[in-house]
């Protein structure tokens, strides 16, 4: 299987290790992942607050190159927010003045029929849990985690139309099927506040704050995550919330892909585990992962 690859800034920069294990993963799944040639940032938090127009126009310009990459008319976008906003631009386009205004912008025709899908939708949707099933070889049986998807790969369900978008499932469906075992929790579409990390930390810190709280008042382990913005909160500001509110968090935050490439036998330091801000080495080492 051949898809589109839209990696986006964050997956080349603090979030890399969810590029690293993405592609570990479709490695492994035999998909091949063609990387967007010339793609730009999506715009991504910023550029709503600023310019509606260029808000779409920068992702609109993505799904028009996805059709230079190879003819593909499929693309994944693994970041939340890179998914969210070339969703937000199919759905400008698919209004004839909104269409005028970005092509005028992007200075060639954007088409609105290309299928977007985050890593979690290409994984359950195009691969198939059977598949994912085929390739596991080391399962993680008696790892309880708590699924966290944030705000953006499921609301606004009228643009991005997932189901179930305040109580979604699919993560926990890929968990389970590599011998995992999901918990059921409160706050799995939180916002951890990722759009203030820079301008107002302290809410930031509270909102994750619950978010790992509630995890581990239902018997967490670790917190498994899809979104470099999420990752970059639970497991970056960790020390930061322990100082702030005196609780002492050491909880594990992995991407799913990570914790999938383990299962399918992958090596750890393949998936980019070294590249965590709150220690996961002990932990994996105690389960025989590591």
């Amino acid at each position: 299987m051949k898809i589109a690859y839209f990696p986006g800034c964050s997956l080349h920069s603090t979030g890399a290790e969810f590029d690293v294990s993405t592609r570990k993963v479709c490695e492994a799944m035999d998909v091949q992942l063609c990387e967007v040639k010339d793609w730009t940032c999506c715009g991504s938090s910023p550029a709503h607050q600023c310019d509606e127009l260029m808000s779409v126009a920068l992702p609109a310009r993505i799904l028009a190159l996805t059709t230079e990459t190879e003819g593909l008319r499929e693309v994944c976008a693994p970041c939340a927010s890179c998914y969210s906003r070339l969703k937000f631009a199919q759905d400008r386009l698919g209004d004839p003045k909104w269409r005028a205004d970005i092509e005028a912008v992007v200075g060639r025709s954007c088409p609105d029929d290309i299928g977007v899908y985050n890593m979690l939708d290409l994984v359950s949707d195009k691969v198939g849990l059977e598949a994912v099933a085929a390739h596991v070889v080391k399962p993680l049986a008696g790892l309880k985690v708590a699924c966290y998807y944030g705000c953006l790969l499921t609301r606004p369900p009228k643009i991005v139309g997932g189901a179930n978008h305040e109580n979604p499932s699919v993560m926990e469906s890929i968990m389970e099927t590599i011998g995992a075992e999901s918990l059921d929790w409160n706050l799995k579409t939180f916002c951890c506040g990722a759009g203030f990390a820079l301008t107002k930390t302290e809410v930031v810190l509270e909102l994750t704050r619950k978010v790992l709280a509630d995890a581990v008042a239902v018997g967490a382990e670790a917190i498994v995550v899809a979104c470099p913005l999420c990752h970059a909160n639970l497991d970056g500001r960790q020390e930061q919330i322990n100082t702030a509110f005196g609780a002492d968090f050491h909880v594990p935050i992995f991407y799913f892909t990570q914790l999938m490439g383990m299962a399918f036998g992958i090596a750890p330091g393949q998936l980019a585990i070294g590249k965590h801000l709150t220690d996961v080495s002990a932990f994996l080492k105690e389960r025989a992962l590591l």
